[in-house]
Formats: C-alpha cells, sequence, structure tokens
C-alpha cells in the first residue's frame, strides 16, 4: 500500500513537473497583450470633433465674416467636402445614423430621446468597433442624443456600450442659465436664445470639453494607448452661448438677414411650406433683432473654432499628430432666417449640408477639395478603412478613401436626406425633394447652378421635365435601398417609444412640491 501511494506521488511531482516547464498562461497572455499593442501602435489613432448644429457658415467654407482660424488651418492639412450631407436634419436621429453607418429607416429612429438599443440592440456602433480591436474608446460631451442644453452635465441617450469611458461636462453657460436671452421664457433648447457671457472659455461647458480632450491626449502620449476620441461640443446649437470677446470678432452692422416672401410658400408643396414656418414665433423677427441673435450664433461657432484650436495644439505639441486622423463635422445644417427660418428639420441645403473635413497623418502642402456628394453615414466605413479594420457587415455608407487620396474620384451620384414623409437627393447640380410615397404629396427641383439659395421651384417646368424624370427614378431607388434590412445588423425593433422627459429646471428657480414654479431667480444675481 506503502508503494502505491508513494508510485502516485511520484507521478504527481511528473506531472506537475512536466506543466511548469511549459509557458506560463500569465506569460502566454503577456506575449498576445505585447503583440496586439504593437499591432495597435501601427495604426492610427482617431479624433472625431462633432459640433452640434453647425451649418457651413466657416472661413473655409467661403463665408468671409465668420472667424474661424482653427477650422481654416486643419482643412489646410486635409480634404473639405463641399457637398456633404446629414440623412435626417434633426440631432438624435443624424447621430444614431452616422455612429451606425446606416439610413434612418434601418436604425428606426426618427425621433430625439430615443436608445439606440431599444430599436436595433444586436448593432455594432463606431466607438464599439474600436473597442473590439483593442482601441480605448473614449466620449467627452455630446455625441449620441440628449437634450441641449437641459442634459448638459449627464449622459442623456448615450449608448454606454460603445465607450469605455465618458465625460459629461457641466459649464458655467449651464450654472448661470438664467442669464441667457430667449424668445420664450425659461425656454433655450428649441427656441432661439442667445448670451454675451462674462468668464474666461475654460469655465464653459465646451472650455471644459477642449480641457478634458487635451488632458486625454496628454495622457495617451505618455502610454502609447490607441485611441479612439470623439468629442462632442455643445455649440452653437442654441442657447448661443460664448464669452464677451467672441461677439467682439463681429460688426453687427455688416451681418445681413435673408428676406422671405409668403408668397413662395404658394410654390412649393405643403409638407415644405410647413417646415419653414413650423417656428412661430421665429416668423418675421425684426430686423435688428435677427442680426443681434445672428452675431451669437457666429460668436458661439468662434468660440468653439478656439476649442478646437487647443485641441489641435495639444495633438501637435505631444506628437501625435503624426498617427492620428482628425475629422471634424456636424450632426445637420442650419437655417439663419434662409427661407424665413432659423434652425433646422427642413430639406432644404442649409438644413441638409454639413461642414466635413478629413485630415491624415502627414497633412498636406495645399488644401485639397471634393464636390463628390457625400454622406455622414460613409464616415464608418471611411474611419475603418483609414485603420484598417474589418468594416461589420451592417454598415451600408461608403468609404471615402478614394476621395481622401485622390479628389477626382467619386463615390456617390447624390447624397439622401429624410425628414418625417419627405427625401431628398443632391447631387452635384441639383436637388430634387420628394413629399409623400411615390410623391403624392409633391416635388421640389433646384437648379444650383442658377439657384444656389433654392427659391425657385422647377419641379413642373418643361424645360427640366427629362432631368425631372430621370431623377425620380433615381429617388425612387435610393429610398428603396436605404428601407432595406442591412446583413449582419441582428434584431430590428419599429415604433420604438422616446424616453418621457420632465421639464427642464433652470439652477436658482424655485418649484413647489406641485412642481409649479413659483420664484424665478433675477438676471441680475
Amino acid at each position: 500500500m506503502r508503494n502505491r501511494y508513494s508510485r502516485i506521488l511520484f507521478l504527481s511531482i511528473l506531472i506537475l513537473s512536466f506543466f511548469s516547464c511549459q509557458d506560463k498562461p500569465s506569460e502566454n497572455k503577456k506575449v498576445v497583450s505585447e503583440k496586439l499593442n504593437l499591432q495597435n501602435k501601427e495604426k492610427p489613432n482617431v479624433i472625431f470633433i462633432i459640433a452640434d448644429d453647425l451649418n457651413c457658415d466657416i472661413g473655409a467654407y467661403g463665408n468671409s465674416i465668420i472667424q474661424t482660424p482653427h477650422i481654416d488651418e486643419l482643412s489646410r492639412h486635409g480634404v473639405l467636402f463641399e457637398n456633404a450631407h446629414n440623412q435626417y436634419p434633426l440631432c438624435g436621429p443624424s447621430r444614431a445614423s452616422f455612429m451606425t453607418g446606416m439610413y434612418t429607416d434601418q436604425t428606426k429612429m426618427t425621433r430625439n430621446n430615443m436608445y439606440i438599443r431599444n430599436s436595433i440592440p444586436d448593432v455594432i456602433t463606431i466607438g464599439q468597433r474600436f473597442r473590439q480591436q483593442g482601441y480605448q474608446s473614449i466620449r467627452i460631451g455630446k455625441i449620441f442624443h440628449y437634450d441641449n442644453p437641459s442634459a448638459i452635465g449627464t449622459s442623456g441617450a448615450d449608448d454606454p456600450h460603445t465607450w469605455d469611458q465618458t465625460v459629461n461636462p457641466y459649464g458655467r453657460d449651464k450654472k448661470e442659465e438664467y442669464k441667457i436671452n430667449t424668445l420664450s421664457p425659461r425656454k433655450y433648447g428649441g427656441t432661439l436664445s442667445w448670451l454675451s457671457a462674462e468668464g474666461k472659455d475654460e469655465e464653459y461647458t465646451d472650455g471644459i470639453v477642449a480641457s478634458e480632450a487635451v488632458r486625454y491626449l496628454d495622457e495617451f502620449s505618455k502610454t502609447g494607448e490607441s485611441f479612439f476620441l470623439a468629442v462632442g461640443f455643445y455649440r452653437p446649437h442654441t442657447p448661443f452661448v460664448a464669452p464677451q470677446k467672441y461677439f467682439e470678432l463681429y460688426d453687427r452692422s455688416s451681418i445681413s438677414i435673408p428676406k422671405s416672401n409668403d408668397d413662395y410658400l404658394k410654390s412649393i408643396p405643403e409638407p415644405a411650406a410647413k417646415s419653414i414656418r413650423a417656428k412661430k414665433n421665429q416668423i418675421n423677427l425684426e430686423e435688428e433683432l435677427a442680426k443681434e441673435i445672428k452675431e451669437a450664433y457666429y460668436a458661439s461657432i468662434s468660440f468653439i473654432d478656439a476649442q478646437i484650436g487647443r485641441i489641435l495644439n495639444k495633438l501637435k505639441e505631444s506628437g501625435l499628430h503624426e498617427n492620428t486622423i482628425v475629422i471634424f463635422t456636424s450632426d445637420h445644417g442650419y437655417h439663419l432666417g434662409e427661407h424665413g427660418h432659423w434652425q433646422k428639420q427642413t430639406l432644404f441645403e442649409n438644413s441638409t449640408r454639413v461642414p466635413l473635413i478629413i485630415s491624415v497623418p502627414g497633412g498636406r502642402n495645399a488644401p485639397a477639395r471634393s464636390n463628390s456628394p457625400v454622406e455622414l453615414i460613409d464616415l464608418y466605413p471611411t474611419i475603418m478603412d483609414l485603420t484598417e479594420i474589418e468594416i461589420p457587415n451592417h454598415v451600408v455608407g461608403k468609404s471615402l478613401e478614394p476621395i481622401i487620396k485622390n479628389q477626382s474620384v467619386k463615390v456617390r451620384k447624390n447624397a439622401l436626406t429624410r425628414w418625417r414623409n419627405g427625401y431628398s437627393i443632391k447631387t452635384e447640380r441639383y436637388r430634387l425633394t420628394q413629399w409623400g410615397k411615390n410623391g403624392i404629396i409633391g416635388y421640389e427641383l433646384y437648379d444650383h447652378q442658377s439657384d444656389r439659395e433654392e427659391l425657385t421651384n422647377l419641379a413642373s417646368q418643361s424645360a427640366y421635365k427629362v432631368i425631372f424624370d430621370s431623377l425620380k427614378t433615381v429617388l425612387k431607388d435610393r429610398i428603396a435601398n436605404a428601407q432595406l434590412k442591412p446583413n449582419g445588423l441582428g434584431r430590428q425593433y419599429e415604433n420604438i417609444n422616446e424616453l418621457q422627459k420632465a421639464p427642464n429646471i433652470t439652477y436658482g428657480d424655485l418649484y413647489d412640491s406641485q412642481g409649479k414654479r413659483i420664484y424665478l431667480k433675477p438676471t441680475d444675481e
């Protein structure tokens, strides 16, 4: 018996000795980790900068009044897309669309304040794909939707599966909200509101966004980790709040407000007319008031430009610019009195067109521009191609990498945007908009060669019948393809409800136990 136990003990020792001679699991993991880090270091990082409600009133896009030196400088080292368009001119749907690379008929999201996982729970977002490839995926500020400004300081309707880390800045603009001028008392996000403010850039929410981005870049320059850094600014979305020095950049008398005649409404389909007369208290503003508001919008853009400059300066100072792709864009365009309308939610160029600049490591000696129609959903496959990451099957956007390499290349013949029951395509020259299924409510056709302001509807003019009929066929096909469920998407649910919201509370106001406001904090406190 004793010999038997001795043999068992001896065999056990032999087995243990054998495994101890093999590579230890922890050492194996270390080797794999080191290889993964080495692979990631060979791939570029990405900074994805999103402005909120920014149109193409930027110096690089030809606006001679606006002062945006840092965005202009970025354009000189990258490719500027002259003809880029969003897929739904409303914050939440647009952001869900470009973060997934799909149209809103596929995300099933056409309203704000909706969680993306409620409609497409299995989707792989841009940031999530980077996480799968060993990158640090970080959100600072607003990337997915949440109400601006009422949800500042929170995560709103964000998607936590997209990020490794998140930052929700909260600045002086939010704390001193009661000082803001507004057309509707104590309402700031959905109506025109503005303030020339006191204090330093770093005190304000977007200043904090930039400071946090700078902090992360400093950290990554030391750790060498690969990163996808999504930087979401809150301006120039209403309220147009910026430190006073940015207002001082502008001479209000040099700012003009477009004139609009209501007779024009008779020449366009009813849904189009309603879209530019939806904001009743913003129609026919007194000219001096309109100039004051537009000046505030411009000041907000210059404020954002300065914060972008801080980030780009840190990128260069840290040396990370040698291996970092920079993308700058907005979620949709913005009307500033054009067609008699302010803000977004139309299918006119002012609302569909967005700025888009892509700068790849190495830069350029001269600015590069493309007039190829492109869509925001094209960003997903573009970013994947530029970082050599396999694109998920559900992504239906087209990579812009060929255009980045050669600006004479076209990847699309037109760009598609939807708004409620309307669809619109923009080619290099024309815009065709259809309202209702198969155009039952009407069409709009604009020729940008002679009418960049889109004020003359040519849909019923015989001289344009061939163009009109041709574009109708194209638009019909585009709509049909945009409504197909993408391969590999997984579950897809329709008719998802928006989040139920409580009324906005401005800091300093007081309410009774029933939620009725009983005290408004004075603006001079």
